[in-house]
C-alpha cells in the first residue's frame, strides 16, 4: 500500500494552513492578555490549557458528528455565524467599556477560558465549517482522517504555545499596556463580530 493510504500529506497541509489562518494563533494573544493579563501566571496557564482543550473538544465533536448535529437541529452555518458574532460582540463591548476587568473572582477565569476563548473565538463558526468541509473531502479514506486529526491537534498545539507563553508580552507592556490592549482587543473582537453577523446575513440571503 502507498504512503498516501496511511497519511494524506496534501490534506494535512491544506487543513493545517486553513485552520491556522482562521483561528489565528498570534491574533488570540491580545484578546487572551486583555482577559487574563491581570491574573497570576498559574491562572493564565490554566486558562490557556482550558481554552485549547475546549476548542479541541468542540472542533473534534464537529469533525466526528458535525453534519449529523447540524442536520438534526436544522441549523445552518449562517446561524452559527450569527450566534457567534453576537456573543463576541457582547464580549467586545465589555472590553471596550471596562466592565469585564473589574471582577477578579476565580470563577471568571474558568468562564473566560470556556467563553469567549475556547468558543467562539478559537472554535468559532469558521473553524467548524472548515472542519466539516475537510471531513467531506476525506470521503471515508483512513489516511485522510489521520491527516485531518493530526492537523487539528497541530493547530491547537500552536494555539496553546502562543497563549501559554504570552506572559513575556506582559513583562514588556505592564499594567497600562494591558488596559490599552483590552481596548484594542475589544475593537478587533467587535470587527470580527460584525463580519460574522454580515456573513450570516449573506448566507441566509443566498440560502433563501
Amino acid at each position: 500500500m502507498a504512503f498516501s493510504d496511511y497519511f494524506d500529506a496534501a490534506l494535512f497541509m491544506e487543513a493545517t494552513i486553513t485552520l491556522v489562518v482562521i483561528m489565528d494563533p498570534p491574533g488570540t494573544v491580545p484578546v487572551f492578555l486583555s482577559l487574563t493579563g491581570r491574573k497570576s501566571p498559574a491562572v493564565r496557564a490554566r486558562a490557556a490549557r482550558q481554552a485549547v482543550l475546549v476548542s479541541l473538544l468542540v472542533i473534534s465533536l464537529f469533525a466526528i458528528a458535525g453534519q449529523a448535529i447540524l442536520a438534526y437541529l436544522h441549523i445552518g452555518i449562517p446561524a452559527l455565524q450569527g450566534a457567534g458574532g453576537l456573543l463576541l460582540l457582547l464580549i467586545a463591548l465589555d472590553l471596550l467599556t471596562g466592565k469585564g476587568s473589574t471582577n477578579p473572582e476565580v470563577a471568571e477565569d474558568v468562564n473566560v477560558a470556556l467563553v469567549p476563548l475556547g468558543t467562539p473565538l478559537l472554535a468559532g463558526p469558521g473553524a467548524i465549517a472548515a472542519t466539516i468541509v475537510f471531513v467531506r473531502q476525506a470521503d471515508g479514506r483512513a489516511g485522510a482522517y489521520v491527516a485531518l486529526a493530526l492537523a487539528i491537534v497541530t493547530v491547537h498545539f500552536v494555539l496553546w504555545m502562543c497563549m501559554r507563553y504570552s506572559g513575556v508580552v506582559i513583562k514588556l507592556i505592564r499594567e497600562s499596556g494591558i488596559t490599552l490592549l483590552a481596548k484594542v482587543a475589544g475593537l478587533l473582537l467587535a470587527a470580527i463580530a460584525v463580519e460574522l453577523v454580515a456573513n450570516s446575513v449573506k448566507g441566509f440571503i443566498a440560502g433563501g
